[in-house]
């Protein structure tokens, strides 16, 4: 049966309401849960709220979040839904649901929904919008040493497809150290007539630095005042360790598209993530999966494209974990709940417990800054005469849960998050002060 034609038998169109099986969802008891009421700053309650071990000390939830109790009852009542009658569930919802998802991402931050794309993680938000990017023989790309792999190969296969160039540069020598206008000036130097896009990461997983993006994007954008239109430069930044950290609207921050993905720091569902983007940035870009938004019904012949939201229009299609896509709301109404200057805070206050007790330690050198300013939730550090992996080995035996970066030059690293408390930070500290 054609996808019209189910939608004429069910009496949905585009803009119609949602319509859940209501037998199963008014008999579900998860619903109370979704709006379980938490105090702005309540960490203890928020921590009872995720099903996660009490027998290790988690460090390391950053790489992949356990799902909170809103998120985990959300994709539960998803997922027995489309268990109960997929078919149905599905085409009562597609039209519709992306937007309202895209509607809750924007109340967390910041920005249009419509300009909002979901995806699956950073990585292919990365991989969409480089891959998309109209370049031609001769452009460079300008990217750092400190990106993420995700980032390095998706430039790659762009410049290689197209015949661009990238550029790669230091913006700091010692991450300890580094100083904004010395990043500032290394950029700007770097920056030259073929220059169409900057890529910049927000806080390095590599060592934990924290780039003043607002300043590059200040500096990038006085640069383009003295470019015509076909020559202006689009800066875009991977933002994922920040997301959920730092209070900031990122339609303010100067860039032209952030990529996070929301199953780290926000707590998201695993397997979701957003791309937003400014009108200048989605212009220049083409899509690289086709979207099963309205952008399918402009196919059939029954819109135009102009009435399709680009972020929907974005939003690659086909079949998705879609239990846990829809479940990603939750994730930002809790965060809303908590207070985002609230979060910033809590986080900043255990990391910076975290450096103060490194870098009291002869035995331990410090990677990260000191100043919140450049640094965020991650902590990067070395162990004198062990490895990194070693250190993360040690760790684990004595309960703590840790991690090394995943690059050339590898670190131990701790990532304090609102899950945790003073006293962890402080059984971890201990742990490696007996190490010297």
């Amino acid at each position: 049966m054609l996808r019209r034609q189910f939608l004429n038998a069910i009496g949905l169109s585009v803009g119609a309401s949602i319509i859940a099986p209501s037998s199963l969802l008014a008999s579900s008891s998860s619903n109370n849960a979704l709006n379980l009421p938490i105090k702005a700053g309540d960490w203890t309650a928020l921590r009872n709220l995720f099903p996660l071990t009490r027998s290790y000390i988690q460090l390391a939830t950053f790489l992949l979040a356990s799902h909170p109790k809103p998120v985990a009852d959300a994709i539960e009542k998803h997922r027995r839904a489309f268990d109960e009658n997929p078919a149905d569930y599905w085409h009562q919802h597609f039209l519709t649901i992306d937007a309202q998802i895209s509607q809750a991402a924007a109340d967390y931050m910041g920005g249009k929904a419509e300009n909002i794309a979901l995806t699956d993680s950073t990585t292919m938000g990365l991989g969409l919008i480089y891959a998309g990017l109209t370049l031609q023989e001769g452009d460079e790309i300008l990217q750092t040493v400190h990106d993420h792999y995700s980032t390095d190969m998706s430039l790659a296969y762009r410049a290689k497809r197209t015949g661009a160039k990238v550029n790669r540069i230091a913006l700091y020598d010692n991450p300890a150290q580094v100083d904004v206008a010395q990043v500032v000036l290394r950029l700007k130097a770097a920056i030259n007539s073929n220059t169409r896009v900057v890529a910049a990461t927000w806080v390095h997983s590599s060592t934990g630095v924290k780039l003043p993006i607002r300043v590059m994007a200040d500096t990038i954008t006085q640069l383009n005042t003295q470019r015509k239109a076909h020559q202006q430069i689009l800066f875009c930044v991977d933002g994922v360790h920040a997301f959920g950290i730092e209070d900031q609207d990122v339609s303010q921050l100067g860039c032209d598209f952030f990529v996070a993905g929301t199953h780290k720091w926000i707590f998201g569902p695993r397997g979701t993530g957003v791309i937003w983007g400014n009108e200048r940035a989605w212009a220049q870009t083409e899509p690289v999966i086709p979207s099963f938004s309205a952008s399918y019904e402009v196919w059939l012949g029954g819109m135009t494209q102009d009435q399709v939201p680009i972020g929907e229009h974005m939003s690659p299609g086909g079949f998705h974990s879609f239990e846990h896509r829809w479940a990603l709301p939750e994730a930002f109404k809790l965060h809303l709940q908590l207070g985002k200057d609230k979060v910033q805070a809590r986080i900043h206050q255990l990391n910076q417990q975290t450096k103060q007790g490194l870098a009291k330690m002869p035995h331990v050198t410090l990677y990260t800054p000191a100043s919140s300013e450049l640094s965020s939730g991650l902590v990067c550090f070395d162990v004198k005469g062990m490895s990194a992996d070693a250190v993360v080995e040690k760790m684990h035996g004595k309960g703590i849960i840790m991690s090394s970066t995943p690059y050339r030059q590898s670190y131990a690293r701790f990532a304090p998050s609102l899950i945790n408390n003073e006293q962890e930070i402080e059984l971890a500290l201990a742990q490696i002060r007996a190490m010297a």
